[in-house]
């Protein structure tokens, strides 16, 4: 159910025990070959799958395309919420859910940059609400919920998500072929190590020029449709799992 098309007196009937997933993307560049939109447009193409083989078993809210994405701000066009103010936003998003009664809410991501806010206001929100006993509030980023897909589509160059990479390009050439340039040209950028397994302050320039990190020479529709399936399959089964809660147990 979208939320957006349902009238208020039909939302209070729903059961308050049905998943609520708020999507949450952003608006940034993405290199010299992919359109700002791509982290919401994939992220709105996942969510729409899941929500076509779950119609009534769980409500969706509209995406959210303001992301926490200053990282990207040497780049025209991106447009980011400061991190303490993106987190006030996310935090009344949940406590609006929560004051109509819901008790089962997933903040599902599509970008990098809003993980660390993302979690932190799921575990503050939490404890602001922490008299609440039956209550589920979590937040997961999409290519993060367990698939591998290079080893069920071996040709795949990456095994792990980039930005405007050889994934986010196949899946982009898949739903909206027209917005891709030439990303056949662009370079191989590598993740590199920035210090790993420590965490590393980083801007996205001392990274990438261009501002892709991966290989988008890679990319084929085919490989697009691959990961889009596997991720919309990821999110339907966290779907399942957090409608089976039993709204206590600690184990999902």
């Amino acid at each position: 159910m979208l939320l957006q098309e349902m009238t208020w007196p039909a939302i209070k009937s729903l059961s308050k025990d049905l998943p609520v997933i708020i999507p949450i993307a952003a608006v940034e560049q993405h290199g010299y070959h992919m359109p700002l939109d791509t982290d919401s447009r994939l992220l709105g193409e996942i969510v729409s799958r899941a929500h076509e083989r779950l119609p009534e078993a769980v409500v969706v809210t509209p995406l959210m395309w303001l992301g926490n994405s200053h990282h990207h701000l040497d780049f025209a066009g991106t447009l980011s919420s400061e991190p303490r103010v993106y987190l006030d936003l996310l935090s009344g998003l949940l406590s609006n859910l929560i004051g109509h009664g819901f008790r089962r809410l997933l903040l599902l991501n599509g970008h990098g940059g809003n993980d660390i806010p993302g979690k932190q206001v799921v575990f503050e929100t939490r404890q602001k609400h922490r008299g609440i006993k039956d209550i589920l509030i979590m937040f997961t980023t999409y290519w993060s919920l367990g698939s591998e897909p290079h080893s069920t589509f071996p040709t795949l160059r990456q095994k792990e998500m980039g930005h405007a990479c050889e994934w986010e390009t196949s899946m982009m050439l898949r739903i909206a072929p027209h917005l891709v340039g030439d990303y056949q040209s662009a370079t191989d950028i590598p993740h590199g190590n920035p210090f790993l397994p420590a965490f590393r302050g980083w801007l996205t320039q001392e990274r990438s020029l261009p501002g892709h990190i991966g290989y988008p020479r890679f990319a084929t529709a085919e490989k697009g449709e691959h990961l889009l399936a596997l991720f919309s399959r990821d999110v339907c089964e966290l779907i399942g799992r957090i409608r089976a809660w039993d709204g206590s147990s600690w184990d999902g």
